[in-house]
């Protein structure tokens, strides 16, 4: 058990000895629910983040969003039983009677916190094993390989021979990365899982962060960066996708057109739509500049957990639970009908497992596909012909990325080694392990 879970435990069980609710156990998963949706720092309706006990208590416009010990003279229990409106949370269904009664036993019993401690670790983390890759990507110029670790992005030659820069961000994961076109840039988005998540903007040269936007409840996923460098966009678990300035970090808007998590997103050719997919199934067409939903791109299946683009043309590549890739046209060659399949263009053979990450090669020439199966498979889009299986690693793959001239594939997963093959025959050129292993090491922050 870690000391964190550890501290979670024990005030959680003071809190039932006293026979009162428990602000991290009971409190805050409601507002997580219900309300961190409007309320965070990237969305604060009304001056109101409710992601941190310290910002419910200072409130919002209004006021104090509670008083202790007094729950019918606080704002946040009138609104959510209508005494005052509009009724929160606005256009959603009623909080429970029950969760009602949390909150206001709750804040008569003191509106205590008893949160967990954050500990804030600046030293580098110390890895006693090879941590979980879940993302990479070479840059532009192919001679760099970003590799996801715990808390940080870590830079190495394309090689892995040497480790040239950590970048060390407050998200515990990193779930995608994207370089900006001349490589000056790296976008990273990720989180801490129940608790925010995070897009980073670095300077690659300088190894600074310049911009840190922290959003949601959770990990965001599925971070990409528009070809004329302008746009982020990130899917979020509570169902939403968030833009955002690249230039300053500002978020320009949020939609909420998607039903469950949202995964994976990708931009057009021209940068003017991305492409958007989830747990919901659904590979959504959005309009960039407004974040306006333009249709469904595809016929509903199953859960969908990644999208990838042909490097010049408006096609995409999606794949998830169902285990088949499909290839699908993000223009409609025919009338508009909701969520068919007149858009698709090919179905590839299915997976031994369900997919988690995609890649079109920048020549166009091949799509990789990785998953549960701890082999890589290769295919000519044009034919839907499996070339190569990429195999060596020992579970599970989440993360596949061509190099710039398309001649090397590299491939993370479970095992937490990066293999970098021939993506002509799936050679394996190079495996290594991406972090510095310090055996026995016992201090604070160790990744485990």
């Amino acid at each position: 058990m870690t000391g964190k879970a550890f501290w979670i435990l024990l005030a959680g069980a003071a809190s039932l000895a006293a026979g009162v609710p428990s602000f991290t156990r009971d409190v805050r998963p409601i507002l997580q629910k219900h309300c961190q949706g409007c309320h965070q720092p990237a969305s604060k309706s009304s001056d109101l983040d409710l992601t941190s006990f310290t910002e419910f208590r200072k409130g919002g416009k209004r006021g104090p969003a509670f008083i202790p010990e007094k729950p019918d003279e606080s704002l946040t229990i009138g609104y959510v039983t209508a005494a005052l409106q509009p009724r929160m949370p606005l256009g959603q269904p009623a909080l429970t009677s029950e969760e009602i009664e949390i909150l206001r036993e709750w804040i008569r019993a003191g509106a205590k916190d008893d949160s967990p401690v954050e500990v804030t670790i600046d030293e580098p983390v110390v890895y006693l094993q090879p941590p979980v890759i879940t993302a990479l990507r070479f840059s532009p110029d192919g001679k760099t390989l970003a590799v996801s670790g715990n808390r940080e992005v870590l830079l190495l030659k394309a090689d892995g021979g040497q480790l040239l820069q950590r970048l060390h961000g407050k998200a515990e994961r990193i779930l995608s990365i994207a370089f900006s076109n001349d490589g000056s840039r790296l976008i990273a988005g990720g989180g801490t899982p129940a608790q925010f998540g995070e897009v980073q903007i670095w300077d690659t040269r300088a190894a600074k962060l310049l911009h840190s936007a922290t959003l949601t409840n959770d990990t965001v996923f599925g971070a990409s960066l528009s070809p004329d460098g302008s746009r982020i966009a990130v899917g979020c678990a509570d169902n939403t996708v968030h833009a955002f300035d690249a230039a300053t970090g500002k978020e320009l808007y949020k939609i909420g057109n998607h039903e469950n998590w949202v995964l994976a997103t990708v931009f057009g050719a021209d940068s003017k739509r991305f492409v958007s997919a989830g747990r919901d199934r659904a590979a959504k067409l959005i309009d960039a500049s407004s974040g306006a939903f333009l249709e469904n791109l595809n016929l509903l299946r199953g859960e969908l957990s990644a999208v990838a683009r042909h490097p010049k043309k408006d096609i995409v590549v999606i794949g998830g639970e169902e285990r088949y890739p499909y290839i699908y046209l993000m223009d409609r060659p025919r009338n508009m009908k909701i969520a068919d399949d007149t858009t698709l263009v090919r179905k590839l053979e299915r997976q031994d497992g369900a997919i988690a990450a995609l890649d079109w090669s920048p020549d166009g020439t091949r799509i990789a596909v990785g998953g549960a199966s701890p082999s890589v498979n290769l295919y000519d889009p044009e034919t839907g012909e499996r070339k190569a299986s990429c195999k060596g690693h020992s579970a599970g793959i989440y993360t596949v990325a061509f190099s710039p001239d398309s001649s090397r594939l590299a491939t993370g997963g479970f095992d937490g080694t990066v293999r970098i093959y021939n993506s002509s025959d799936c050679t394996l050129l190079h495996s290594f392990v991406p972090v510095p292993i310090s055996p026995g090491a016992t201090q604070v922050g160790a990744a485990r």
